[in-house]
């Protein structure tokens, strides 16, 4: 039987890929889109049974081809990017496609554990998991929220797993090839390595310069819930994926600057230091995120840890220290 991660050499299907292997799981396929061909880095040390491009694999969903061959399939892929504004090709690739796979999954009995997003709650101020606390900024949070809204339709009836996570602000590993999509911590370590100093954003919304805080989830805390759904296949539901702790841009970005000055053997400096030095600097807010910026993101886990999940999450000052020396040994 195989297990199918779609997405595979993106930044949290090679990392889920990664961590099959290191349990014993090579009998994996492969599914992504590698028109940014460089993605396939991510994959170079992972053990797979075949790799598919995502169009022949939904074709081959569809024409029957994978019936009674899977136990399960990891769904990561999606366009990720929130400024994209071609809404049509959104709603195909993210929700659509989507679509067919539960589709499939519930008529084979299949496992589907699916990457929603934490832009399905938009700009309020609460992120729990109901109906009346979302309302997504751009049709890349519409095309999770509308999908999820299907998954609620279909779980009373459903007689397979079907588990959707809410991604928070994931950092870590395998993600440079997302260039401006990517996270702030990766971000912040190529501009200090380039120009000794980070950029955050001014204030706005009410927060003072890089005071907007986000829930910033390692991305190995990621992979951890998912193995951990993966194992118990009585478990279905949307689930926030986020630490439950808001920290503001400041605090990734002392925690970059300092590993990497501790990487130089330099000692740690506080924000006010840096600031002072020019090793932090506040830029403009842009004017086309205005109105579509989550300036305040902090996952509710009432619901994840009620289904039995227990474990620590990583702050911003553990996560980042650990993802800055991944770096600095991979650059």
């Amino acid at each position: 039987m195989y297990t199918i991660v779609t997405g595979a050499a993106g930044f949290i299907g090679s990392n889920l890929v990664r961590a099959l292997n290191q349990r014993g799981n090579k009998n994996i396929i492969a599914v992504d889109n590698l028109k940014r061909a460089e993605k396939f880095k991510n994959l170079v040390d992972c053990e797979i049974a075949d790799y598919l491009d995502k169009h022949e694999f939904i074709e081959r969903v569809q024409a029957g081809d994978f019936d009674g061959e899977v136990d399960a399939i990891l769904h990561q892929g999606a366009c990720s990017d929130t400024m994209e504004s071609d809404g049509h090709y959104m709603m195909e690739n993210n929700y659509r496609y989507s679509l067919t796979l539960l589709d499939w999954c519930l008529d084979q009995e299949v496992q589907l554990l699916y990457a929603s997003s934490a832009a399905t709650y938009g700009g309020g101020g609460v992120f729990r998991e109901e109906r009346g606390c979302e309302s997504p900024l751009n049709v890349y949070g519409y095309s999770k929220f509308l999908f999820d809204q299907i998954v609620r339709r279909r779980l009373p009836e459903a007689s397979s797993q079907v588990v959707g996570f809410r991604y928070f602000n994931v950092y870590g590993p395998r993600e440079s090839h997302k260039g401006r999509m990517a996270s702030v911590a990766f971000h912040h370590f190529n501009q200090f390595r380039a120009d000794g100093k980070v950029r955050l954003f001014e204030g706005c919304d009410g927060y003072a310069n890089g005071g907007q805080q986000r829930d910033f989830i390692h991305v190995d805390d990621i992979v951890a819930v998912n193995l951990w759904f993966l194992d118990r296949e009585r478990k279905s539901g949307i689930y926030n994926l986020g630490t439950g702790r808001a920290q503001s841009f400041n605090d990734v970005a002392v925690a970059g600057v300092n590993k990497q000055r501790e990487l130089a053997g330099e000692a740690p400096l506080p924000l006010a230091e840096l600031v002072e030095r020019g090793l932090i600097e506040y830029v403009p807010f842009p004017e086309a995120l205005k109105g579509k910026y989550q300036s305040f993101t902090q996952a509710d886990q009432t619901r994840l840890r009620a289904a039995g999940y227990e474990a620590p999450f990583l702050t911003v000052e553990e996560g980042v220290g650990r993802y800055v020396e991944w770096l600095h040994q991979h650059v």
